[in-house]
């Protein structure tokens, strides 16, 4: 097939790759402009750019698609089979949906109609299910509502959190790419209706999210902990100083404190949570790196019965 790609991060990069080594003609790569970034705000390519690039792939990047009459003409001229989207990060308009002979067609990050929206690995992790996938689905005007065409799943293991969920969809989101190519060329494959009243939806992440509640489960608190990896990360407070928790686990507790009180504290840390309490592992405070609880204890004093602040 002709085929168009449109994508944007590292989640999409495997996608690409496995078109390009499917023998598949890819035509044209659509990115995000590039952006400033870091202290000395360089300017930084997207992870798809340079893989076009790499890959001598022509790449276009519109600073918007939406009335944006040099897109549609140039996707127009080019005629695609096909459009694939990967974590793109803008809708398209319907224009655009309508140019493909085979339509356009995006690799999410959930077992839709679970998780549409923007942050689907976060959102299944914060909530502490069990199991997680891609859906190859085609696009239309709602937000992630199209049929489905092809999904496959993994499981979200204890030690998960979204930083290794996200590498292992971003390789099956490839795989599962180019098993429902395949099957649409071969007339195999049969779209299915999304039932509406099971979707669930995954806003963008805020700041805010990651602000601890703990009056909440212990089992509640790790998971956000483990779902707001690399940001914005979980968080809490000690005497007025932001503490971000990189990595905790749940340790069994019946006593009676409140909640975000230290109970055991000297070269670990430990905290009452709503039930059980919540066995801090990595921490990082204001101005310093990202580190084990062990070597955080060492330069700083969190003594027993202390209070961490949060919601």
């Amino acid at each position: 097939m002709n085929i168009v790609f449109m994508g944007t991060p590292e989640f999409a990069v495997p996608s690409l790759e496995k078109l390009i080594e499917s023998g598949h003609n890819v035509m044209l790569v659509i990115t995000q402009p590039d952006k400033p970034k870091g202290r000395g705000k360089k300017i930084s390519y997207s992870p798809v750019k340079e893989c076009a690039i790499k890959n001598n792939i022509e790449v276009f990047q519109p600073p918007k698609l939406k009335n944006n009459k040099e897109i549609f003409d140039k996707l127009s001229r080019l005629n695609p089979d096909l459009i694939v989207v990967a974590a793109y990060g803008k809708i398209l308009p319907e224009e655009i949906l309508q140019i493909p002979k085979y339509g356009c067609i995006n690799v999410h990050a959930s077992l839709l109609p679970k998780y549409r929206g923007a942050a689907p690995i976060n959102w299944a992790i914060i909530n502490g299910e069990k199991e997680t996938g891609i859906t190859i689905m085609y696009m239309e005007k709602g937000l992630d509502t199209g049929d489905i065409l092809l999904q496959m799943s993994i499981p979200i293991l204890e030690e998960d959190n979204s930083e290794t969920i996200h590498d292992k969809l971003a390789v099956l989101g490839g795989n599962a790419l180019i098993d429902a190519i395949n099957k649409m060329e071969d007339g195999a494959l049969m779209p299915v209706k999304q039932d509406d009243s099971k979707a669930t939806y995954a806003p963008i992440l805020e700041k805010s999210i990651g602000l601890i509640n703990w009056q909440k489960d212990a089992v509640e608190i790790k998971n956000l902990v483990r779902g707001l990896r690399p940001w914005p990360v979980a968080y809490t407070y000690y005497k007025g100083n932001m503490l971000k928790i990189w990595a905790a686990e749940v340790y069994s507790y019946e006593g009676k404190e409140k909640p975000g009180t230290v109970i055991y504290a000297g070269n670990t840390l430990v905290v009452k949570c709503g039930k059980d309490a919540l066995k801090i592992l990595e921490i990082q405070s204001e101005g310093t790196r990202r580190m084990t609880v062990e070597e955080y204890l060492r330069g700083h004093i969190i003594g027993k019965g202390e209070q961490l602040e949060g919601i």
